[in-house]
């Protein structure tokens, strides 16, 4: 089994490569999340091709919690069978105290353990406590052999070689066993950058795309089947996407969680079914110091909507392209979006 931090060759298309660029607003440097100052990002990948094993854990880490303490963040929930740890204190008290952890779903208490060990030792004097954050998706259609391979050695890796730039897409970390809209799915990740009456602020989002329904590119769907491939992911819907955001606005709570409410809002423009069985959520915070703050002007607010939209679509697409072909050892095959359908499919 190889458990690596990164493992692309090297970089890959991306959907504005082929002229698609949702929205009007400029990408940051990286068109990545990690284009807020402070967000790091890290992958450990598990993958045993002879044992069917794909699976990993993703680390989104903010600076700003080892300067500020904890962060400003809202979660949107649009369907209910995601297992998000960490869910009350997001909720009840609007509040990110730790870094966040994407993974599969029989790994989340392990993830959420070794994020409870890694946490206090980074911060002086240790917090009395700690509420670990960690979302989840069934990859056990692609990945069923040990589906509790992740250790803390695999967790802490993620987290102690979190880095800025490029941010590895695809088959990695968390999203190595993902499969989404009918094809192999994965890590996508993009960003905007928001004009504002001092500057430009950035919205940058990363996904988690597991999720069931029909690509839809360039006004039409781009089926499996239409291309004499099978449907990869399980026949009766579930699966999940998992969105994070992030942004360097001075966001309240209640702001932080209706910019989580567009990120969810965006999967249907890709195609998302949000069927019963699946779970879409998404977890927004500002890296913004948590003072007392005014409202956001209503039109830059409607500016951070579009941005987020706008990214999460440009980031599950990039997900698809960067995602690899598997054929796991039990017969399941989640084949990668050929390029060639994205060429003709956007004329």
């Amino acid at each position: 089994m190889t458990a690596l931090a990164t493992d692309r060759p090297g970089p890959r298309p991306r959907i504005r490569d082929y002229g698609h660029a949702p929205g009007g607003l400029r990408p940051g440097t990286w068109n990545a999340i990690t284009d807020v100052a402070g967000v790091r990002v890290g992958h450990t990948t598990l993958r045993d091709a002879a044992a069917g094993l794909y699976s990993g854990v993703t680390a989104i880490v903010p600076d700003a919690l080892y300067t500020h303490g904890p962060l400003r963040a809202g979660l949107f929930v649009g369907n209910g069978h995601a297992g998000l740890v960490g869910a009350g204190p997001l909720v009840e008290l609007g509040r990110l105290g730790t870094p966040l952890l994407l993974t599969s779903t029989q790994s989340t208490c392990r993830a959420a353990d070794a994020l409870l060990t890694w946490r206090p030792a980074r911060v002086d004097p240790p917090p009395a406590s700690v509420d670990p954050v960690v979302g989840e998706i069934d990859d056990t259609w692609l990945s069923r052999a040990r589906p509790r391979a992740l250790t803390a050695t695999h967790v802490h890796a993620a987290l102690d070689t979190a880095s800025t730039g490029a941010v590895p897409q695809g088959n990695v970390g968390g999203g190595t066993g993902a499969c989404a809209l009918g094809y192999k799915g994965g890590i996508g990740t993009a960003s905007r950058r928001v004009p504002t009456d001092t500057g430009e602020a950035t919205v940058g989002v990363l996904v988690q795309a597991n999720m069931s329904g029909e690509l839809r590119l360039g006004g039409q769907s781009v089926r499996p089947v239409s291309l004499g491939l099978p449907t990869a992911g399980p026949v009766h819907g579930r699966g999940s996407c998992v969105i994070v955001v992030a942004t360097d606005l001075p966001c309240s709570t209640r702001e932080s969680t209706r910019i989580a409410g567009r990120g969810v809002f965006a999967l249907a423009r890709v195609g998302a079914a949000f069927a019963h069985g699946s779970g879409d959520c998404a977890v927004a915070f500002s890296t913004a110091p948590p003072r007392a703050m005014e409202p956001l002007p209503s039109a830059l607010l409607d500016t951070v909507f579009a941005a987020t939209m706008d990214a999460v679509e440009e980031a599950v697409l990039d997900a698809l392209l960067a995602a690899e072909t598997v054929h796991a050892p039990a017969g399941q095959r989640a084949y990668a979006l050929p390029h060639a359908a994205v060429r003709r499919a956007l004329g």
